[in-house]
């Protein structure tokens, strides 16, 4: 019998065990790669066509109003009576009015006005919405009714006719109160899909853990469940600035606005009390055209988002896109049904 040795039992205690050797742990992601990773993927809802075109149409908006001091060839009311009623030329690229002021000018100037009051009464009737609408989603009982009441109640009420009868009490109304009439007039439509969506989450799996672990309900709104409303608040956005948009323009071409708001509404009501329709098209056409195109581009954004919230629509987008890349026409719904008469009929069996 042979007696192993020191230096034998040291060797055969450092040799390695038999069996798969386990892999080094990974080391964790960089922290500022989770962070873009999170940030994209907020803003997962404007990944497709159809938003980043309405996106760029408004980034193209919001460019003019920023800079349209040094865009306009003129000043907004600066008048040239050696021009009255001109058409286009290269000295008035889109003519002027019956006082001579140049149009392409006071769309730019209008522009401003237009974004700002859209921008902020969006802002406004967003916040309204969600304070109501989720908080009524969230608590029960007849706190949750009250506010439900109250949501129909506003959504009930004629808005045009509201804003009218408010706009007109004030001689100057600033834009900041123009915008606060029309978040007032449209903040219950967001708050009845919010209170819909949010009686939907209180009773998952995820927000019944939450208060089953003693978190507070404050910490249960935040974090529970505004991060899964937030493609829903942005919808409700951009649909209320469209309706602030097309409100304040309406507010201006009936006249109860001020002319000194100058907007793209208040072209359109000068144009209208000088009966520029319809020989001085150059007056009115660009005015409805940049509301037009203004609409069409908020319109698109909120149809991305519709396609991000709703899956059916993703799905179907992700796929559309996958065929196209790979050049293969997506079809239709529906499956055509052949009907070749041409064939020849088949041979019919008589009974013996």
């Amino acid at each position: 019998m042979t007696v192993p040795t020191t230096t034998a039992l040291e060797a055969e205690s450092a040799a390695p065990a038999a069996g798969p050797v386990p892999a080094p742990p990974a080391s964790p992601a960089p922290a500022g790669r989770s962070t873009l990773a999170r940030l994209g993927s907020s803003f997962a809802m404007f990944r497709n066509r159809k938003s980043i075109t309405g996106l760029a149409i408004l980034g193209f908006f919001v460019l003019i109003a920023v800079f349209g001091d040094l865009i306009a060839p003129y000043g907004p009311l600066e008048k040239d009576y050696t021009a009255l009623k001109q058409p286009p030329s290269w000295q008035h690229i889109l003519g002027t009015s019956h006082m001579g002021e140049d149009i392409l000018s006071q769309l730019i100037y209008g522009t401003r006005g237009v974004l700002i009051v859209g921008l902020l009464a969006g802002v406004l009737a967003t916040a309204l919405a969600v304070a109501i609408g989720v908080t009524a989603g969230v608590v029960t009982g007849w706190k949750s009714e009250s506010l439900s009441a109250l949501t129909n109640v506003f959504l009930v009420l004629p808005g045009l006719p509201l804003m009218i009868i408010i706009a007109s009490q004030f001689d100057d109304p600033s834009l900041l109160l123009i915008a606060a009439v029309l978040a007032l007039t449209g903040w219950a439509w967001g708050a009845r899909v919010l209170r819909a969506q949010t009686m939907s989450l209180r009773n998952r799996d995820f927000v019944q853990a939450a208060r089953a672990n003693g978190e507070p309900l404050g910490r249960i709104i935040t974090v529970e469940m505004l991060p899964n409303l937030m493609a829903i608040i942005a919808s409700s956005f951009v649909g209320t600035v469209t309706a602030a948009v097309l409100g304040l323009t309406t507010l201006a071409f009936i006249g109860v606005i001020p002319i000194n708001n100058l907007n793209w509404g208040t072209i359109l009501f000068w144009a209208q009390q000088n009966g520029a329709f319809p020989d001085y098209w150059w007056w009115y056409i660009p005015a409805g055209l940049c509301i037009a195109v203004l609409g069409m581009a908020l319109s698109l954004i909120n149809f991305g988002i519709d396609e991000y919230v709703n899956p059916r629509l993703r799905s179907a987008g992700e796929r559309a896109r996958a065929l196209r890349k790979k050049d293969i026409k997506p079809a239709g719904g529906v499956t055509a049904v052949r009907n070749d008469t041409t064939a020849p009929a088949a041979p019919r069996q008589e009974n013996p």
